[in-house]
């Protein structure tokens, strides 16, 4: 009598993982799983999406790593891709290693989602949030209109033309007015060129900033131009009015104004003379005047204030006195270097800077002052997108006292102006979205845009105020866009996405600039991958912002780097481009890149076209 054979290794494996993968299904398909749906408002548009993100969740809270080795090992898939379908691929697992084991059993009953459902569902939400996407790419481009977008309507045709699919206002800038002007040049250009074009309006949220600084007397520096070894090749050109009246200055190399007790007549040879701000004796020679004023050549460096006595010569007598006015006041800043203490006051009133330096006397106001009273001695703060890192020393409600622990400037120096960003990323912080100014600019949003994006959004309670504002407004058919870009809006957002999905048209934007910062620049890849695997569970369209191709749209040329971020953004349904006086090659650029990288990656697909350099060894071969 034969001996059995032995069960095949694979066999004991397949039915161990069988056995793991039917437990974790279970799991995925009771009550407990899908209950949280009840306390949110779901829309019946994304009902099947919020209990597969359910789904997904009840997944990803075990450690498969193990599991996918093993399944990987026997040829099957490690559920690496399974975000968007998450019950059926599961279930397909499943099948495959019942007929390993019994390639008589019967099919398994259908359950959730098919494999293809939900990647159809993605693009549907998308289409609705954003519209359509060109033909040649699903990904689209989000361009950040600057401000001379509201006069500049030939700026907005090139903009749509070279590949612009919805246009964002910041509306932490510029005015309503400005606003309607930029957006009724986006509506003109849709007609003109029958291309569609969103409008989205990003609220300005409760952005904490550094407050103000007292401005300094104003400062004219004026010189004349010398060639490489310091020798006057040309004297200075110097306009001086005595009256306001406006005149041609694209000759001169300075303009100001001056006023004096009693009528000037100055002509063509008189001599100015003066002292400087550092109390240098100069002197200008006038060579033409008219009734508002004349032309002075200057040869020597010169530094203009307001106030500055200016005496008019002739024949060796000072004929009148004049004083200079009307130079504006300078923007100041704090000096830092690692070490130093900076107090950080409850008060957003101007400040005065230390006379000499900054030194132990530096401190500076901040935009929320009731802020101050949650933070903790020990917690980090930075400012300036993360140019500054400082840890609490001191805290209290009135004030902090930090210690400057990073600067990112290879002179060892930071400066920290005005209206600069402050993260807390260690401190929980009582600031709410939507703001009252929010709530201002939503009323202007119901009557022109597609879509506000909620800034600063932290927690469920904060999307459904937005929702119930949108309410009030009857502004329900605007699209909702949550910016997630602190530490607590990424804990949050499985319950932010089931509060978001009471709207039709919603989307999340991984807004990685203040996000890098709140989450440490070390975990932002990290904390966007999972973003995206959540969002896709749930199948809400995502936008890939913050910094994409920004060297190219301010000078020009991007980065090698840049490029790469820019091809990886085709896992997203939009990525936005920030604003600079190149954006029309960024867009240009962007767009060539989301072509190419359609061919090569869907979402977290790699797509194995055929490579060029595989024929070309063909073609070798056969030579």
């Amino acid at each position: 009598m034969s001996e059995k054979a032995a069960p095949r290794p694979s066999a004991f494996l397949g039915c161990n993982l069988r056995m793991q993968l039917e437990r974790l299904r279970t799991e995925m398909t009771c009550d407990a799983c899908l209950a949280p749906l009840e306390d949110f408002r779901v829309h019946q548009c994304y009902r099947r999406s919020a209990e597969n993100l359910l789904q997904y969740l009840c997944l990803r809270r075990h450690d498969l790593r193990e599991m996918q080795a093993q399944l990987a090992e026997i040829g099957l898939s490690s559920l690496g891709r399974a975000e968007a379908a998450t019950l059926a691929a599961v279930t397909s697992v499943i099948d495959v290693l019942q007929r390993l084991e019994d390639p008589n059993s019967p099919a398994p009953k259908a359950l959730g989602l098919d494999l293809n459902e939900g990647g159809r569902l993605l693009a549907a939400h998308a289409d609705a949030l954003f519209g359509a996407p060109p033909t040649a790419r699903p990904v689209r481009i989000m361009v950040t209109l600057p401000s001379e977008a509201a006069h500049d309507r030939e700026l907005i045709d090139a903009l749509i033309t070279e590949g612009m699919d919805c246009a964002r206002i910041n509306c932490a800038h510029d005015e309503p007015e400005s606003w309607r002007a930029m957006i009724e040049h986006v509506r003109a250009a849709e007609k003109t060129l029958g291309r569609k074009c969103t409008v989205a309006l990003d609220l300005a949220g409760p952005k904490l900033r550094t407050g103000p600084i007292a401005k300094a007397p104003g400062v004219m520096k004026v010189r004349p131009k010398r060639d490489c070894y310091g020798h006057v090749i040309r004297p200075a050109c110097v306009r001086i009015t005595w009256t306001n009246a406006a005149s041609d200055e694209s000759d001169t190399d300075a303009c100001f104004l001056v006023e004096s007790d009693k009528a000037l007549a100055v002509h063509a040879g008189d001599t100015l003379r003066l002292r400087d701000a550092r109390g240098s004796r100069r002197k200008m020679k006038v060579v033409a005047c008219d009734q508002d004023g004349c032309l002075a050549e200057l040869s020597k460096t010169t530094y203009f204030t307001n106030g500055m006595q200016i005496r008019q010569r002739r024949a060796g007598k000072t004929l009148a006195r004049m004083r200079v006015t009307g130079l504006p006041p300078r923007e100041q800043h704090l000096t830092l270097r690692v070490g130093d203490l900076l107090t950080l006051i409850a008060d957003d009133q101007p400040i005065d800077l230390p006379s000499i330096g900054n030194g132990p006397a530096a401190r500076i106001g901040c935009t929320l002052p009731h802020v101050l009273a949650a933070v903790a001695a020990g917690d980090a703060v930075w400012f300036d997108d993360g140019k500054i890192g400082a840890r609490v020393e001191q805290a209290s409600a009135d004030a902090l006292t930090l210690r400057i622990t990073q600067v990112a400037h290879a002179s060892g120096l930071a400066k920290l102006a005005s209206d600069k960003g402050i993260n807390f990323p260690d401190s929980n912080l009582p600031m709410r979205a939507p703001t009252k100014d929010d709530v201002e600019t939503l009323t202007f949003a119901a009557k022109h845009a597609d879509i506000v994006q909620m800034s600063f959004a932290n927690s469920a309670e904060d999307v459904i105020e937005l929702f119930d504002h949108l309410d009030r407004l009857n502004a329900r058919h605007l699209g909702v866009v949550l910016k997630i870009e602190t530490r607590a809006g990424f804990e949050n957002l499985p319950s932010m996405l089931l509060a978001g999905m009471r709207s039709p048209r919603f989307g999340v934007m991984i807004a990685r600039g203040d996000l890098a910062v709140e989450s440490g620049f070390e975990r932002l890849a990290e904390i966007q991958e999972e973003i995206l695997c959540l969002c896709e569970a749930a199948h809400v369209p995502v936008i890939w912002a913050t910094q994409v191709l920004e060297n190219l749209a301010k000078k020009g040329a991007p980065a090698r780097s840049e490029i790469t971020d820019a091809a990886m953004s085709v896992r997203a349904e939009c990525v936005m481009l920030n604003k600079g006086p190149y954006i029309l090659k960024a867009v240009t650029t962007l767009n060539d890149v989301l072509h190419r990288m359609r061919e090569h990656r869907t979402k977290k697909r790699d797509l194995l076209r055929s490579l060029q350099v595989a024929r070309r060894l063909d073609g070798a071969r056969s030579a």
